[in-house]
């Protein structure tokens, strides 16, 4: 299952808190449409049914698509600091 730091998982909870999400919602990983080994993110009310929930320190609020969950199975979902404003990187796993 996918790994997400204690940096992320505060980005993602920030994120989602200034945009108005519900307290059951949070950051949604998929395989970006048309284009195999990308994934889009994006902000949700609530994971689809088929999502993995990640457990983060207690935190539930990264979902993984189904379909995108074995690609993300050895990797670690960390915050970008050389982004500009809020970014994310997946690195491997340690």
């Amino acid at each position: 299952m996918l790994t997400v730091t204690d940096n992320a998982r505060t980005a993602v909870q920030d994120l989602a808190q200034q945009a108005g999400v519900p307290v059951e919602g949070g950051l949604r990983i998929a395989q970006a449409s048309g284009q195999p080994g990308n994934f889009e993110l994006a902000l949700v009310p609530a994971p689809q049914p088929d999502d993995q929930v990640v457990d983060a320190s207690g935190a539930t609020n990264v979902f993984v698509e189904a379909e995108a969950a074995p690609a993300l199975d050895t990797l670690t979902l960390d915050t970008d600091p050389g982004a500009e404003g809020p970014g994310f990187v997946l690195t491997p796993t340690a």
